[in-house]
């Protein structure tokens, strides 16, 4: 099915059992967030808070929280959507009539990605003087700045070739006219108004809250930066995205939205922004970022406020990067063919763990591909990237650890980056934008025969050890008591027979894997909390021997981890019942 606007796809959740309506006056101060953080991890319906306190505008939540829903947006599997593409591509490649015959279907579809002009739009059914204390904006965590737009799709056009831009950003609610604007680093809208200051000007911009779920989807691909994610989202769709003449900024905006805020970004603006709870799982540090300021508002007589929470994975966006991977990731073929397949980690925030299954035709052709990727769009942000055979699935993380183990030696097979582009949010070299990379290669041939040891017990070791747990592989996490780096420079020395060990900190599930590599991958940098049981110059070479160790803890300096504030989760105890009747 093709779903023309948000309010036809809810009412296909609604027909199918998918849609819970909240009657009951609940609060998008913390309230709201408590109540889906519970029904996302149980797998549970999209939720419609009908009478959100303090807003007349329904809010509605977790509208992608399961796989299912978000084939249904899309009308099918997202990898059916990415193998196509590069099936496309590829058939076209020496273009012939009988190619361009077979992809006819495809070519149908490119026709859709120009946007279709209207003179007349739902979005614009009322305008209206902008008020953005009338909106239900959440207020996700307790030490939250205040309250964000968690769903505001940013529009804006190149300031000399007009090309278009539609992003997902942050924007904390200052007043009823003004927001901040959270443009992250390597993101296209940064790079719009990066081109405007130059030339000493603002940059008009809008925020689209809700559209049709194709349209929301499209927003958080990473597609390269001058591709348009509304002409994408045509393609994806199988019909033209109708745009209609915004009302107080010089830029088409979709017809069918449910809410539209326009304004402009002033040159030269900053506003201290932040902390807010983000995807890495802790409170994104407070910093200067640039300013919106709303000119105008325009929204359908009844609309709906789409928001999500963003929080400590797995949260709502897990289904939507693992769709935005299988439709966008197989195109890396075209640039790097001898890449199979690849994966970024829900559990570890995406960017900071990518597993990439890959060939080697030419010697140190891993090398290149690593080098490739990380330039590449916003794979340029990846923190961690392991290389492993083109036999091994990068989604199966045991099976990873495996490779590690046989295929790998950091004498030869860990390239350390010192200083590089990082995530904005990431916090763990405590310079915003810059930290250090690691690639791992474990894609060759086997280096150690040997099984992997078992039945370790490292507190035989070090009594400062409180718990621990052995991984696939030769990964040994601990959980020390105290000096954590003391811990893990005396393991790495120790008889111990594994490849890692990495401590970490009291807050993290050992017996979970996806809670496991957020403990890991989100809290250490591999430059400054990396040990070796040897590590020597040879010239200006660092050549690293031994067993390998990561202080993954938490350190002083680092931003807190999100916990939900006590009295919230007893409120939404003593409710839970009343929510559902």
């Amino acid at each position: 099915m093709r779903f023309d606007d948000l309010q036809s796809f809810v009412r296909h959740l609604e027909t199918r059992g998918q849609l819970k309506r909240i009657t009951l006056p609940v609060d998008p101060v913390l309230e709201v967030t408590e109540i889906c953080q519970r029904v996302f991890h149980d797998g549970g319906p999209a939720l419609l808070f009908e009478q959100p306190v303090g807003s007349k505008t329904p809010l509605l939540m977790n509208i992608f929280g399961t796989m299912d829903r978000v084939q249904a947006a899309l009308g099918r599997d997202p990898a059916e959507i990415g193998n196509e593409l590069l099936a496309a591509v590829q058939k076209v490649n020496p273009p012939s009539l009988r190619a361009l015959w077979e992809s006819r279907h495809m070519l149908k579809r490119a026709l859709a990605m120009r946007p279709a002009t209207v003179g007349h739009a739902l979005s614009q059914e009322v305008v209206e003087k902008p008020d953005l204390t009338a909106l239900p904006v959440l207020h996700c965590w307790p030490d939250d700045a205040g309250r964000f737009i968690t769903y505001g799709m940013v529009l804006t056009q190149h300031p000399r070739t007009k090309r278009r831009n539609l992003g997902l950003y942050r924007l904390q609610v200052f007043d009823a006219t003004h927001t901040g604007m959270h443009w992250q680093s390597m993101r296209g809208g940064r790079g719009h108004y990066w081109e405007a200051e130059q030339q000493g000007e603002g940059l008009d911009a809008a925020v689209v809250i809700g559209s049709d779920p194709i349209l929301m989807m499209a927003s958080i691909l990473p597609l390269p930066e001058d591709v348009d994610e509304i002409g994408f989202a045509g393609f994806l769709r199988g019909a033209r995205v109708p745009l209609v003449k915004a009302k107080t900024i010089d830029m088409m905006v979709p017809a069918n939205a449910e809410i539209i805020l326009e304004g402009r970004v002033p040159a030269g603006e900053r506003r201290v922004e932040g902390p807010f709870g983000d995807h890495f799982g802790h409170y994104s540090e407070a910093a200067e970022f640039p300013v919106f300021h709303l000119t105008g508002m325009t929204r359908r007589r009844n609309p709906l406020y789409a928001a999500t929470v963003v929080g400590k994975p797995p949260q709502e966006d897990k289904f939507l990067g693992i769709a935005a991977a299988e439709m966008i990731g197989p195109l890396i073929k075209l640039i790097n063919p001898n890449v199979v397949d690849m994966c970024a980690y829900v559990g570890a925030g995406f960017h900071n763990l990518l597993v990439v299954s890959l060939r080697e035709r030419h010697p140190k052709e891993v090398l290149k591909t690593a080098m490739s990727l990380l330039g590449t769009g916003h794979l340029s942000l990846t923190k961690v990237m392991v290389l492993v055979g083109p036999d091994r699935n990068p989604r199966d993380f045991r099976g990873v650890l495996h490779d590690m183990w046989h295929c790998f030696d950091p004498e030869d097979h860990l390239w350390l980056l010192p200083f590089a582009p990082l995530d904005t949010l990431d916090f763990t070299s405590f310079t915003m934008h810059v930290g250090s990379k690691l690639v791992i290669e474990a894609a060759g041939e086997r280096i150690h025969r040997a099984e992997p040891p078992a039945g370790i017990d490292p507190t035989r070791f070090d009594r400062r050890i409180q718990d621990y747990r052995l991984l696939d592989g030769g990964f040994l996490l601990v959980v020390p008591r105290e000096n954590p780096r003391e811990v893990v420079q005396y393991l790495v020395k120790a008889p111990l027979g594994v490849r890692f060990v990495a401590a970490v900190s009291p807050d993290v599930r050992l017996d979970d894997d996806e809670q496991s590599q957020w403990g890991i991958f989100t809290r250490f940098d591999p430059a400054r909390d990396m040990f070796f049981g040897e590590q020597v110059f040879v010239g200006a070479r660092p050549v690293y021997r031994g067993t390998v160790g990561i202080d993954a803890t938490w350190k002083t300096g680092y931003p807190a981890p999100l916990e939900m504030d006590p009295a919230v989760v007893r409120k939404v105890d003593r409710r839970w019942d009343q929510y559902w009747k």
